[in-house]
């Protein structure tokens, strides 16, 4: 039997009751999954669910990551609600490429562990395999291992196993309305420019998956816990003086409330190339300022932006200018001089939570 996966959660409960309920079934998995974006996330999930088949003494085949294709056919079901015509069709979009995978390798039977997940329609998944393998000899397996407490099972190992537990379903139209819904940005729709990871991002997340896989392959014992915290973006930073731009860099949680602001910046506003807090919190630091303070070397601006320093070390000089849980707006630039400023900023603060590593 071919099983197509969709994640660990879902996969790592529905395999071993199909062993359960098939015990001389062979099974092997297909992660296919080309609707989940971004690709970082595609790939986190992918992970693991590899980490999970490998537990499981299960073969897993990794699909092409056909994310065009499958957006192509997404034309006019953008604003589709959830379990409605978007999803039918991704469904019969992956199921269908499952069975023609499970008829080049020869399998008699093909099912989905998308039957698990209690967010999907159980007909349309049902109609997708029946669809899938019309005109073969390949069998649909459509069960419902959700009745009789079988979700709550699930979610129980889920813990147990320290699996990843995604927080949306996975295409780019259903986060964007999840997020919405929660008033939160869709920061998996964004990174840094320059690739430093963010506390909350994707990327932290692989990292920390990273190291959970490191842990176990070496037998060590973990626990995964979950933090609240204070999340932050800059979505766009512009500092022009006297009407030109200039380069600048925006130190992590500068919290702008407005969106547009003049400051005029006199030179007895200036001590040590740093100058004092001004309208609306802001500070101007230098680029000379900003190296004595930090220890470093940077040449120019740019470079600084191109290669900022750790977000660790970055927040501790935060807190050494402005002091704990400061959120003022800091704003490094090639040097200080009295001239009008104007600064065009959009930042966003938002409540978040994260899992964090533990040794036990």
């Amino acid at each position: 039997m071919l099983v197509h996966i969709c994640c660990s959660v879902d996969s790592h409960y529905f395999l071993q009751r199909l062993r359960q309920e098939l015990p001389d079934e062979p099974l092997v998995g297909y992660f296919y999954d080309p609707n989940i974006h971004p690709y970082s996330e595609y790939m986190l999930r992918y992970l693991d669910v590899r980490r999970s088949c490998e537990k499981l003494g299960v073969e897993l085949i990794l699909g092409e990551y056909d994310y065009e294709a499958w957006l192509a056919g997404t034309k006019g079901l953008e604003n589709e609600p959830e379990k409605g015509a978007r999803c039918a069709y991704c469904f019969d979009f992956r199921v269908g490429n499952s069975a023609k995978i499970a008829q080049e390798m020869g399998h008699t039977s093909i099912t989905t562990t998308l039957l698990m997940s209690p967010k999907k329609d159980f007909a349309q998944l049902k109609s997708a395999l029946d669809k899938a393998v019309a005109g073969t000899s390949i069998k649909p397996y459509a069960v419902d291992f959700r009745t009789g407490g079988g979700t709550n099972e699930q979610f129980a190992m889920a813990k147990r196993e320290q699996l990843y537990h995604q927080n949306y379903c996975g295409c780019i139209f259903a986060l964007s309305k999840q997020r919405q819904a929660q008033k939160l940005p869709a920061v998996e729709l964004a990174s840094e420019l320059y690739g430093r990871t963010l506390p909350g991002s994707i990327e932290a997340r692989l990292e920390l998956y990273e190291r959970v896989r490191e842990l176990e392959g070496q037998g060590e014992r973990f626990r995964l816990s979950r933090r609240s915290f204070l999340n932050y973006r800059l979505l766009r930073g512009l500092v022009r003086r006297d009407g030109t731009s200039v380069p600048s860099y925006f130190m992590l949680y500068s919290n702008f409330k407005r969106h547009f602001m003049k400051l005029g910046l006199k030179s007895e506003q200036i001590y040590d190339g740093a100058s004092e807090v001004l309208a609306n919190g802001v500070i101007f630091l230098s680029l000379n300022k900003f190296n004595a303070l930090l220890g470093r070397e940077y040449a120019d601006v740019m470079g600084l932006c191109k290669a900022p320093p750790s977000v660790d070390d970055e927040l501790a000089l935060r807190r050494k200018i402005a002091g704990e849980y400061s959120l003022n707006p800091i704003i490094i630039l090639p040097s200080l001089i009295p001239a009008k400023h104007e600064i065009v900023a959009y930042s966003e603060l938002y409540e978040d939570s994260c899992e964090v590593l533990g040794l036990v």
